[in-house]
């Protein structure tokens, strides 16, 4: 029976993030991708009713859910060593390839074609992918203001390049969060009335 699909991503809580930065908090893939599931249905939703797009957001949210579940099997590779070279970014590209069959694995056939569209970064909706892309920035820089805003300077560096990352992408829907929605981040709950 190969039906462990579930247990196995209940783990995503156990791999942490940012191992190469001194973290006030730990954060760890699980809450890092309900995160990226809410901003990649925002962002999908902001493009529907300001840009005109007509796109799945609750398929957005789904496919944010589950952009790192490969990582409970590869652990959480640090953005400057996965981008080093070229040839280190096609080797972790296959292994997480290797990792995303293997959790397709586990379910049972008749959900399989169901998370084959979730799970493998190949059949996957093309036209959301960019928008789930974004919001792991997105998430990415909500870390480093929450960091910076706990005085950890070592957050500084990033937060700048993230930014220009996004920017960089020349998305609306991006910009309007960024404009409308990233400004309440730096605030405490207090202020946030």
């Amino acid at each position: 029976m190969k039906n462990h699909f579930f247990a196995m991503t209940s783990r995503m809580k156990y791999i942490n993030r940012w191992g190469l930065m001194n973290s006030s908090k730990s954060e760890n893939i699980s809450e890092h991708s309900l995160e990226v599931s809410m901003l990649s249905h925002a962002l999908v939703l902001i493009s529907n009713k300001k840009f005109g797009t007509n796109l799945d957001a609750d398929k957005a949210a789904v496919l944010g859910l589950y952009h790192d579940v490969s990582e409970i099997l590869t652990g959480d590779m640090p953005t400057p060593i996965k981008y080093y070279n070229p040839e280190i970014k096609v080797a972790y590209k296959k292994v997480e390839k290797v990792a995303q069959n293997k959790l397709l694995s586990l379910l049972p056939d008749y959900l399989q074609d169901e998370y084959s569209d979730i799970l493998l970064d190949d059949n996957m909706e093309k036209d959301l992918i960019p928008f789930v892309k974004a919001a792991d920035k997105l998430s990415a820089l909500i870390k480093c203001i929450e960091e910076l805003k706990m005085g950890n300077k070592e957050f500084e560096k990033a937060k700048i390049t993230i930014e220009q990352q996004l920017i960089d992408m020349k998305m609306p829907s991006v910009d309007v969060f960024m404009n409308e929605f990233l400004p309440s981040y730096s605030l405490t709950i207090d202020e946030q009335d």
